[in-house]
């Protein structure tokens, strides 16, 4: 029994010769923490994705890649305690056995730490293991720089996401656009055939009676194709009509911007004439008589340019009652002011300016249908003082014949052998052409002289497919002093 309890005794003895002496693990709470800050290559984490980077380090290459002291273990363990349970007290300490020797240094390290906080241990634990481990640093900066490049590239898909967003927002809003116009597009069309077919169903189906009596199924067809056909023959007029006016524009607007251009090369060439006639007066008569001369010889090739046109005054139109009477006078008056416009034709009545005249006066009516009425002036020289009817199959043609050109207003030729064909005349817009309802109403306007020429009255029935036209005119001028308007 003597020698049992001795033997205890010695094993105690030796025990506490292997302890750690408490000066040698005493930590001072915040002598890491607070002494010690974060270095610069740490920064750029939080403490707690940094201390779990360090923690995984330190598992991962303890033994291996780094080797500490059992002081420096025991420090590091303590931080890991202290992180995790927070203070070290009876309660969240397990229990020791007599000869857990380490078990009893890390408790006295864990307790040296006091009541700092969770945080400021595992800041500890950073601090303390990336001073004793320059391996870590390597391991902290790699971690960094991967952090970083995710950051990098989930901005970059994100800036990326956006952009796409915004592209397909705008495809979207170009596709709304687009289909908003085209929507637009096809309510004005569908308004316009609905109201042409109004206008023109019963005389096609008529004329599809006729065509296919006591077939319905065919008539339905003929007349869709008949109003399909008008239509079209309808947008390209209107298309036609507004480039003529365009035309008209411009070439008004050239016209203008070129006298404005000779004016003021007139009166440069007037300021070195006069600057020469003075210098002459000055020096020599005979030099006076030079510059005279040059004067008169410049004025003599101004007049052989194109000559300045006047200026077109306003037309004047209205419209009055009484198509019957009105045709009943003129079948009295004159049988050849009765013609008949085919289908696909165009009449131009030729009018010469008269030498006693002052205005030109038109009247006209229709039997039954409209048809397309335009005023023009063409200055040239009248060859005789009658009035002339030209018809031509189409539009086209009336203009080939008539203008030799494209531009009315300024009279440009397209290509052909001057031997074979003179040059055409300028030719002026008065009034463009559009379709009358003369069926209904004498049309009637008058228009003063813009000088000697002659007057080109267009009745255009080019955009009927079938239907003939019946026209009845009357066209006579006045003398200087009469009214113009008689209606």
């Amino acid at each position: 029994m003597a020698s049992t309890e001795g033997d205890v005794v010695a094993v105690t003895e030796d025990i506490d010769k292997l302890s750690v002496s408490t000066q040698e693990l005493s930590i001072k709470p915040t002598s890491i923490v607070e002494t010690v800050g974060f270095q610069p290559h740490l920064s750029g984490f939080e403490t707690r994705e940094l201390y779990k980077i360090a923690l995984n380090f330190y598992k991962e290459k303890e033994g291996k890649a780094v080797h500490l002291s059992y002081e420096d273990k025991l420090k590091l363990v303590a931080f890991t305690q202290q992180a995790t349970h927070g203070k070290c007290t009876a309660e969240n300490s397990p229990e020791l056995g007599v000869l857990d020797v380490i078990g009893k240094d890390r408790r006295l390290a864990w307790q040296n730490l006091g009541d700092i906080t969770r945080e400021e241990a595992m800041e500890g634990f950073i601090i303390l293991l990336d001073k004793l481990c320059p391996l870590f640093r390597t391991v902290v900066e790699a971690q960094k720089r991967n952090i970083e490049e995710q950051e990098r590239r989930k901005n970059e898909e994100k800036l990326k996401r956006i952009e796409e967003e915004k592209r397909e927002r705008e495809i979207q809003e170009e596709r709304k656009r687009e289909e908003e116009e085209q929507q637009k597009r096809e309510h004005q069309r569908r308004q316009i055939q609905e109201a042409l077919n109004q206008q023109t169903y019963h005389q096609f189906k008529a004329y599809a009676e006729q065509q296919y009596p006591g077939n319905p199924e065919q008539q339905g067809v003929l007349i869709r194709q008949l109003q399909e056909q008008h239509y079209h023959r309808y947008m390209q007029q209107l298309h036609q009509n507004r480039l003529m006016i365009e035309e008209s524009a411009e070439s008004e607007k050239k016209e203008i911007d070129e006298t404005d251009e000779e004016e003021k090369k007139s009166e440069g060439r007037d300021e070195v004439g006069n600057e020469v006639v003075k210098e002459g007066k000055e020096g020599k008569g005979e030099k006076e008589s030079n510059a005279n001369n040059g004067n008169n010889e410049e004025e003599e090739e101004d007049s052989d340019g194109e000559p300045d046109w006047p200026p077109i005054e306003t037309p004047k139109m209205w419209t009055r009652p009484g198509v019957d009477e009105f045709k009943d006078t003129i079948k009295r008056e004159a049988g050849d002011a009765v013609i008949r416009v085919g289908h696909g034709e165009t009449v131009t009545v030729r009018v010469p300016t008269h030498e006693d005249g002052a205005f030109l006066f038109w009247e006209f009516a229709t039997d039954g249908y409209d048809i397309g009425f335009g005023v023009y002036f063409e200055w040239s020289k009248p060859e005789t003082n009658q009035v002339s009817v030209h018809i031509s199959e189409s539009e086209d043609d009336d203009d080939e014949d008539d203008y030799a050109g494209e531009d009315l207003e300024t009279g440009v030729n397209g290509e052909s052998n001057p031997e074979e064909k003179p040059s055409s005349p300028q030719i002026s817009v008065i009034v463009p052409v559009f379709r009358r309802d003369s069926q209904e109403e004498v049309y009637a306007g008058s228009h003063q002289y813009p000088g000697e020429g002659v007057y080109l009255l267009k009745f255009d029935n080019s955009y009927s497919l079938w239907r003939s036209k019946t026209l009845y005119y009357r066209v006579y001028y006045t003398r200087p002093g009469f009214t113009d308007n008689p209606s």
